[in-house]
């Protein structure tokens, strides 16, 4: 239910993840470190550090606006540039050394948390292989936080389930830059199944795979010759924490009479003894 119900959210907020098209090379911006090679002319290649205004500072040229530019689109400014008053037929070539103006933040269980460089088109499932993927306790939702304006973002939730172990490539969106990507922790959660089952205690259970009744009586190594399946009952507190019981008769449930019931956080099983 929970991946059908990611594919429906991104299908339905799809708008929302696609103001712009995703381009297929990166834009310099501020804090980026470029290279640029002009052949046959020495004095022109050099490092630069693009300023915050979006500018650098060239030999001849004085401030060039590269910010919001690709390389090869920056080559072709530079080459036009170079060529007006200063070279016949320069040959320009630029590189991106650094990239520090476009960054996804990655938070929550994975391996290693941070701020990670966005480096032309990434998928979700790169960027969290690049921060080592998830950890032991991820939970099975992946939110993905973009800003779509500055007063406004909005947030999609992925299944971990559909995306990574069923390979649901439409979850696999591109990033933005100043995405946030949070994989939260699953909370490890009780279950009590006490009376005659053989092994009777609290089950500790993820809570985003709370066990049915069956399945909890089962992780409690079953029934025991002396029990009442027709008498289990279920207790449980509502939202207002007020206690409630059902009284089930599980053997309607193996022969398929009734449906399985969904256990939750807390819920405490009962298996009376039944007297001959």
């Amino acid at each position: 239910m929970i991946g059908c119900l990611s594919v429906l959210l991104l299908i339905v907020s799809g708008r929302l993840f696609t103001q712009g098209k995703v381009v297929s090379d990166y834009r310099i911006g501020p804090k980026d470190l470029i290279e640029i090679n002009v052949f046959g002319v020495q004095e022109l290649n050099r490092k630069e550090r693009v300023a915050e205004s979006g500018k650098i500072n060239l030999p001849f040229l004085g401030e060039i606006v590269v910010e919001g530019l690709t390389r090869s689109e920056l080559e072709e400014k530079l080459t036009a540039l170079l060529g007006e008053k200063w070279l016949e037929n320069p040959q320009v070539t630029v590189n991106i050394l650094e990239y520090q103006s476009k960054r996804v933040f990655l938070l929550g269980a994975i391996r290693n948390p941070g701020a990670y460089n966005l480096l032309g088109r990434q998928t979700l499932l790169h960027a969290i292989a690049e921060a080592g993927g998830l950890t032991p306790d991820a939970g099975n939702e992946i939110i993905v936080t973009r800003k779509i304006s500055e007063a406004e973002t909005k947030s999609l939730i992925i299944s971990v389930e559909e995306l990574i172990l069923k390979g649901n490539d439409s979850l696999n969106l591109p990033l933005q830059p100043e995405d946030i990507v949070n994989i939260p922790v699953d909370r490890i959660v009780p279950i009590y199944v006490i009376g005659q089952v053989r092994n009777p205690g609290a089950l500790q259970v993820r809570k985003s795979a709370l066990p049915t009744l069956l399945q909890a009586i089962a992780q409690a190594g079953g029934f025991s010759d002396r029990a009442s399946k027709g008498s289990v009952v279920l207790k449980r507190k509502d939202k207002t924490g007020k206690e409630i019981q059902l009284k089930i008769d599980v053997d309607d449930i193996i022969k398929g009479k009734k449906k399985d019931i969904q256990l939750q956080e807390n819920d405490i099983v009962i298996v009376p003894e039944k007297f001959l």
